[in-house]
């Protein structure tokens, strides 16, 4: 774990917790401080109220932090198109079919936040210990927010987070063959210098994690994996993943789904969340379905 990075309390309630996390994750922790006044470490994660990743610094942005409750995931919720979204449409989500989907790719968890919530559960994989702790905090304050509210709770009932910390692609050659409905990929694609579509709170986070150097990788054993498809969400230019053209792909403004399809799914003896009693059909489907 690089050293640019410590652990801190928001204040001194939040000692022992930040205490804890820092020995769980092997790095320097510095107590109760302000980012703000800190210089001598890059970043900083702050555990409070919420687990947030802050760059230091007077003029540093804001911090990230998971958050599945409010904000822009909030209104994607109730007023982004429902299963109108391409990443819906990506996935197979149609009529009472929710594919169960392992997010193997997870970040920030936004796009399993999503798919939750139209429906499909949703098994995020992260193998970054720093991103998945701060997936774990999201999920925590999921929960709790889910006691009384009743339009999350059956979001956070189909929102898991895998907490193994394999890498995707060991992950997913433990698993039998075609045996995850929807394998999604969303792997970190290296920034153009020129965009300007990245905020500056998110510059931190993507020095944190990096490009996924070995994205190709995934491909093969993700499809092995699948029985229906598999998806993978890529820049609008971007190449296909591992050179392999897919059997179909979903284009918008600034990016694209590919989608490798292996089987389809049989509607006879399915129910309202997309699995038969026997668990998967083997009845085949055309790619345009």
């Amino acid at each position: 774990m690089s050293q640019s990075l410590a652990v801190a309390a928001a204040d001194e309630s939040w000692m022992e917790s930040a205490q804890n996390l820092a020995a769980e994750l092997s790095l320097p922790y510095l107590g109760a401080v302000d980012p703000a006044e800190t210089d001598s470490f890059a970043q900083l994660l702050m555990v409070g109220d919420a687990l947030s990743l802050c760059a230091t610094g007077r003029k540093a942005p804001g911090p990230v932090w998971v958050d599945f409750v409010g904000g822009a995931v909030a209104h994607r919720r109730k007023f982004g198109g429902g299963k109108g979204q391409q990443i819906a449409k990506a996935v197979g989500v149609r009529g009472g079919f929710y594919p169960r989907v392992v997010d193997a790719t997870a970040g920030l968890g936004r796009d399993a936040f999503v798919l939750a919530s139209l429906g499909c559960e949703v098994l995020m994989l992260e193998r970054n210990p720093v991103v998945r702790a701060l997936l774990r905090d999201g999920l925590r304050r999921l929960r709790d927010a889910a006691e009384t509210d009743s339009e999350l709770a059956p979001i956070a009932a189909r929102l898991s987070l895998d907490d193994s910390g394999l890498p995707a692609s060991e992950w997913l050659v433990k698993q039998p063959a075609e045996s995850i409905p929807v394998v999604y990929l969303d792997p970190m694609f290296p920034q153009r210098e020129k965009s300007a579509r990245v905020k500056k709170e998110m510059v931190a986070f993507h020095q944190l994690v990096g490009s996924d150097e070995d994205a190709d990788a995934l491909l093969e054993p993700a499809y092995a994996a699948c029985y229906y498809r598999t998806v993978v969400k890529r820049p609008r230019v971007a190449p296909f993943l591992a050179g392999q053209k897919p059997s179909v792909s979903l284009e918008g403004k600034s990016g694209r789904f590919d989608v490798y399809t292996r089987h389809g799914m049989s509607r006879h003896g399915m129910s309202r969340h997309g699995m038969s009693r026997h668990g998967m059909s083997r009845q085949g489907m055309s790619n345009k379905e």
